[in-house]
């Protein structure tokens, strides 16, 4: 026999080293002759292919045979009698298997003793069966004979079948890489990807597949995702929190650089150049096959993608930040308001939002509204900020259109951002009664930020100078918040305001006007 596909018969005294380490073959003898059953097994009961042995899965009848099909669908070969409790129960069986269970892997392999109620040539051509046999022809030989070809043909569709799920697994999970914004979450994502695609048809049992995810904080690393067992070392430190083998698996990843695969453990450095560098390690539950090493490969190459993706987006993001912030700094210089008024309301604002809750893009896109705020005064004439009568209603009429100036520059772009700064600039003038303006919008009619930074900025410009008047005292300027609850302010925005009132003067005290005018 072929060495090459392991297939031979043990002798009687070599039973115990015949034992496979992986799973035997499944083969069903579905027959209603008991003899037919004991002179497969005796026959079958030494045989091994690919260093696998068989386990024999025995039933009489076709009801049997629909049973245990649903019991094991992950039988190699079914030996299937064609008449058993009714001249055709063997050929229902074919059906009910192909097209109710859906099962389209086994090998079926019609065996009758009554060869002329079940024409072969009709039955091939009718049935999805895989090979039709005379029991009177079935040899030991050639039954041997018979399994090793349907052996071959099983596992070859079997590896083509696990291919396509594990790709379509691939797939799937690489799509969900390129949501996360944070480094942290990205690597939870990739660790979760990588159990599903290890755990498809045929290994569903056993442990989760255990991981982590760590990189360097002033030198030393700490693991900042986890799975399994490591799920609960998040912010601890690595060489804590490992046993020695894996922390041998570390010395040697960073010496070298490279991706290190040990039986069933694998570890990597991703690395970015603009962001820290991270180690990925996760554990399957068994040795990694060819196919889940080359499906591991494809998936790690989509996840560094989403990696660079990531940073890619971060260093757009932070251009566009810094972008945003000179626009708020030009606007300060333009009017000579002197020193921070955009960062003190930027940095209230985005306060104002973590207490209320607000968390990821949302903070970020209050923070970066709240300095643009006020973009539509770099449009105002110059004496407007030069010691003007502010109580005169031209100079009223004219200040008020700042709001619509600004709505009008920033609404041209698609971006979101952009966008929110649009509506935030529009409306932070408007009041929580509908006395505001430009629009006379009405308590939640106005976009929520907005109303956190019409608040934050009253506040702000109350109690500080400006070129046509002298600041408010605080004491006078908390009264003023207190006094307008309801009608200029949301309730609950000043009751977070005054919950909170400390953290809020800390940022006044932090960043205090300049000792000049900004030309």
């Amino acid at each position: 026999m072929n060495d090459d596909i392991g297939l031979f018969l043990a002798d009687e005294s070599d039973d115990r080293a015949s034992i496979a380490v992986q799973e035997p073959w499944k083969v069903m003898v579905i027959d209603d002759d008991r003899g037919v059953h004991d002179l497969t097994s005796m026959v079958l009961r030494r045989f091994r292919f690919q260093d696998r042995g068989l386990t024999m899965i025995s039933g009489y009848s076709g009801a049997d045979a629909q049973a245990l099909m649903r019991e094991h669908p992950d039988t190699a070969i079914m030996l299937l009698d064609v008449v058993m409790e009714s001249e055709k129960a063997g050929l229902e069986v074919v059906d009910h298997v192909r097209d109710v269970l859906q099962n389209k892997k086994v090998r079926i392999i019609l065996r009758t003793g009554q060869p002329g109620q079940a024409p072969e040539l009709e039955v091939i051509t009718r049935y999805d069966i895989n090979d039709y046999r005379e029991k009177t022809e079935l040899t030991q030989n050639r039954l041997i004979t018979t399994v090793v070809a349907a052996l071959r043909s099983y596992r070859d569709i079997d590896a083509i079948d696990k291919n396509n799920a594990g790709l379509q697994s691939v797939i799937a999970e690489t799509g969900l890489l390129f949501a996360p914004r944070s480094q942290q979450t990205l690597s939870l994502k990739v660790l979760q990807g990588l159990g599903a695609i290890l755990k498809r048809e045929g290994k569903e049992t056993g442990e989760p597949i255990t991981g982590f995810a760590a990189h360097q904080e002033n030198g030393v690393w700490i693991i900042h995702a986890g799975t399994g067992a490591f799920a609960s070392f998040v912010a601890c430190e690595l060489s804590a929190s490992v046993p020695e083998t894996v922390w041998a698996m570390v010395d040697r990843v960073l010496q070298s650089a490279k991706i290190l695969v040990e039986e069933n453990r694998f570890m990597a450095l991703l690395a970015e150049s603009n962001q820290p560098d991270s180690l990925l390690f996760f554990q399957g539950e068994e040795p990694f096959s060819d196919l889940d090493r080359r499906l591991m490969d494809v998936y790690l190459a989509n996840a560094g993608l989403a990696f660079h993706n990531m940073s890619l987006n971060r260093e757009i993001l932070a251009s566009q930040n810094d972008l945003t912030i000179t626009l708020g700094e030009i606007i300060e210089a333009r009017s000579s308001e002197f020193g921070s008024h955009v960062r003190r309301v930027a940095d209230s604002s985005r306060l104002m939002g973590m207490c209320l809750g607000l968390e990821g893009e949302e903070l970020e896109w209050l923070y970066l509204g709240a300095v643009v705020h006020d973009l539509g005064k770099i449009v105002m004439k110059d004496e407007l900020f030069q010691g003007s009568d502010a109580s005169a209603d031209s100079v009223q009429e004219q200040v008020r259109r700042h709001t619509v100036a600004g709505f009008n520059i920033l609404k041209g772009t698609q971006r979101k951002v952009m966008q929110i700064g649009a509506t935030v600039a529009h409306q932070h003038h408007e009041r929580w009664d509908g006395k505001g303006y430009p629009q006379g919008l009405r308590g939640e009619e106005i976009h929520r930020f907005a109303r956190i930074v019409g608040l934050i900025d009253c506040f702000d410009a109350l109690t500080h100078d400006r070129p046509y008047r002298k600041a408010w005292s605080r004491e006078e300027g908390i009264a003023f918040l207190k006094k307008s609850r309801g009608t200029l302010f949301e309730p609950a925005l000043v009751d977070t305001f005054f919950a909170n009132l400390e953290k809020f003067l800390a940022i006044q005290d932090k960043i205090p006007d300049k000792t000049g005018a900004i030309v």
